[in-house]
């Protein structure tokens, strides 16, 4: 009940802003900024090498700079596997940029991750990373893990990838998540974990967002009731949105928490 007030006074106050009454309405809530990185591997060593460079390596020192929680993803279900996906929160997107030179700089991270940081072209750690940057929306201005994460439970994570024409219709799908979609999620039992418009990548103009489940059995089915609540049916074809197609592509993954994941 209280995130729903929460998120509830965050879209009050998005709504305010973009009618010109946000002086009548409390601050909203300062907003997180994620990099999400893709390692692209081959199977075989690349796959623990890597795994281990995570848990052992990067978790720690970006807990001792003060940011999490962090997930650390294996792809289940996507393009172009293997793949693993790391989850970083930071306060700005100049934190989170300048990551690799603090890193390179923490004697004690070097040591540990030495065999990933100093592989060579003989024997590379990944084939090649992708890294992008993103800002939390308004109304969900910051990460929120399942409860599942804290007792390493049983958990998968989708994540949503949409691809828009141009940047006006890219602002007016973010506009449409915090017209209602936010409460449709929640009202059909959906845990989302975190709502980002990219700020850095490919493939722009795109939003990105994740949301957690036991298993896909869940999954399913909590997509179905999102589908057939009259609430989406009446938002999915106001005008408002649905006068041109707002939405040219959608990248859909399923991922599982490696074992050293903070999500």
């Amino acid at each position: 009940m209280e995130r729903r007030h929460f998120l509830a006074a965050s879209i009050a106050t998005s709504a305010a802003a973009l009618s010109g009454n946000a002086a009548a309405q409390p601050p909203a809530p300062a907003r997180e900024f994620y990099q999400l990185r893709r390692y692209n591997l081959k199977s075989g060593p690349q796959l623990k090498l890597t795994e281990d460079y995570l848990g052992d390596a990067l978790i720690p020192a970006l807990s001792h700079l003060g940011m999490g929680p962090i997930g650390a993803f294996r792809l289940d279900i996507g393009q172009d596997t293997p793949a693993y996906y790391a989850l970083i929160p930071g306060p700005s997107v100049a934190a989170l940029a300048e990551i690799d030179l603090h890193l390179a700089e923490d004697e004690d991270f070097l040591k540990i991750a030495s065999p990933f940081w100093n592989s060579t072209a003989a024997a590379p750690a990944f084939e090649r990373v992708e890294s992008s940057l993103l800002a939390a929306f308004p109304g969900w201005p910051k990460l929120t893990p399942p409860a599942s994460s804290a007792t390493k439970g049983k958990r998968i994570f989708q994540l949503r990838t949409y691809e828009s024409p141009s940047n006006g219709e890219h602002v007016r799908k973010v506009e449409m998540f915090h017209s209602g979609e936010f409460d449709i999620f929640l009202k059909a039992g959906f845990h989302p974990v975190f709502f980002g418009d990219t700020v850095l990548g490919s493939h722009l103009p795109n939003l990105t967002y994740m949301l957690s489940f036991e298993n896909t059995a869940e999954l399913e089915a909590k997509w179905d009731v999102f589908r057939a609540d009259p609430a989406w049916k009446k938002l999915s074809s106001s005008p408002r949105f649905a006068f041109d197609q707002i939405v040219t592509n959608i990248s859909n993954l399923v991922l599982s928490p490696l074992a050293c994941s903070q999500i």
